[in-house]
């Protein structure tokens, strides 16, 4: 009885498949026309049998040799992501099924990280799991958002068309995200060329100044004392400077991860800076806008959506007054009203938000406000690089001309004695 039970075992015990590899082959048609191409399959003979089947006859098939660096493939992008999404959503329209659009999917990737995952994806629907509890195992992929979307769309029966709904909203999110990091980068750069040219005048230039200045045998001015002892101290102890700097960089981003307290002071003080505070605070309410329109309209309760939502504001002054939002309204209160209760939403957001819940079209109205201040985000990033033009000019040739002057102020000196 206890070897019947032990076989009895054994025939139950499930046979986990041997997962696809990709291999690269060479053959040659029904014509005599040399092809070669890449195919993932289980093992080289069934890529054969494939192969014969297509009317290629094989000869040479291996396993895809990896690449020496970067064999891991790069990290899987938000914008791999979304136009992940579009494909889906283009092909479950054209009437592909799901798992023939995952493999078509997963052929016309080149990231390695986007083909594995993808047919990570199709093995889990094959063996009965649904999208959502396939993307499910992706979490830093598919956050929180994305899954409710697949899952609200897959309930009622239109997962394609809440597809293109995050195809849209994915595309539309990485092109403000494009638009704040140039706003961003100009400020930054400014400071960055301004602080090396510096650097490179005061440990390169003005020591030769110097050594000129020694033969002089008069006083020196006291601005150019200044810039002397200044060269000085960063021919000496540059390393020092270096060290300081990159240490309060990374000691900085350290305590920023750790520390909700410090993220939500930064990001209140961002909203404070002129321009940038403004371009900073239209792409939270823009974010806010697009994504509650698009989980409301996709089919998920409000609550739930602004829970959601929070997270994606990019600011942690307006995730703390969506969550309180969310609180207020599970209680009962208006949208509009448990937004003017927060005190950081314009007039205009709140005044649409009441119509839209009025006339029964709110995600109508929310996907409108969006619209307007994705364009106010366009109008001041574009406003904002005219303006910085100019002070990059202004500040560094303020720098070097104040240095230069610095260092001619003794030779000026000395013709006037003469």
């Amino acid at each position: 009885m206890a070897i019947s039970r032990s076989a009895a075992k054994k025939t139950v015990t499930p046979v986990r498949e041997n997962p696809l590899s990709l291999f690269v082959w060479e053959g040659v048609d029904k014509r005599g026309v040399k092809m070669k191409g890449e195919q993932s399959s289980k093992n080289v003979n069934m890529l054969r049998a494939e192969l014969r089947k297509q009317g290629i006859t094989p000869g040479v098939v291996k396993a895809k040799p990896k690449p020496l660096f970067g064999s891991a493939g790069k990290p899987i992008t938000a914008k791999e992501i979304a136009f992940f999404s579009r494909q889906m959503a283009t092909m479950m329209k054209s009437g592909v099924p799901i798992v023939g659009a995952l493999e078509i999917i997963e052929g016309g990737q080149k990231n390695v990280r986007m083909q594995k995952m993808v047919q990570q994806i199709r093995f889990d629907i094959e063996g009965g799991s649904s999208l959502t509890e396939a993307i499910s195992k992706h979490p830093v992929q598919f956050d929180e958002l994305y899954r409710n979307l697949v899952k609200a769309g897959e309930g009622a029966g239109v997962l394609e068309t809440v597809l293109e709904t995050i195809a849209n909203y994915k595309e539309n999110l990485e092109t403000l995200k494009g638009k704040i990091k140039k706003a961003m980068f100009y400020p930054a750069m400014t400071i960055a060329v301004a602080i090396i040219v510096s650097a490179i005048l005061l440990i390169f230039v003005v020591p030769q100044f110097e050594e000129t200045f020694k033969g002089f045998g008069a006083d020196l001015p006291a601005f150019t004392q200044l810039i002397v002892g200044a060269s000085r101290f960063m021919v000496s102890y540059w390393w020092v400077i270096l060290l300081l700097v990159v240490s309060s960089v990374f000691g900085f981003m350290f305590a920023f991860r750790r520390s909700p307290a410090l993220q939500h002071t930064v990001d209140r003080w961002i909203l404070k800076v002129p321009v940038i505070g403004e371009i900073m605070k239209n792409s939270a309410i823009a974010r806010f806008a697009r994504t509650t329109a698009v989980t409301f309209k996709a089919g998920v309760p409000l609550v739930e959506a602004l829970d959601i939502v929070a997270g994606a504001t990019g600011n942690l002054v307006y995730e703390k007054a969506v969550l309180r939002m969310r609180d207020d309204v599970a209680v009962g209160y208006p949208v509009n009203m448990a937004m003017k209760q927060t005190a950081v939403f314009p007039h205009m957001v709140i005044q649409m938000t009441a119509i839209g819940e009025e006339a029964g079209a709110l995600d109508t109205m929310l996907f409108k406000v969006a619209e307007y201040y994705e364009q106010e985000v366009n109008n001041a990033v574009d406003a904002l690089s005219s303006l910085i033009e100019p002070m990059i000019m202004v500040v560094i040739g303020v720098l070097v001309g104040g240095m230069v002057i610095g260092m001619y102020l003794p030779i000026f000196k000395l013709a006037a004695t003469v």
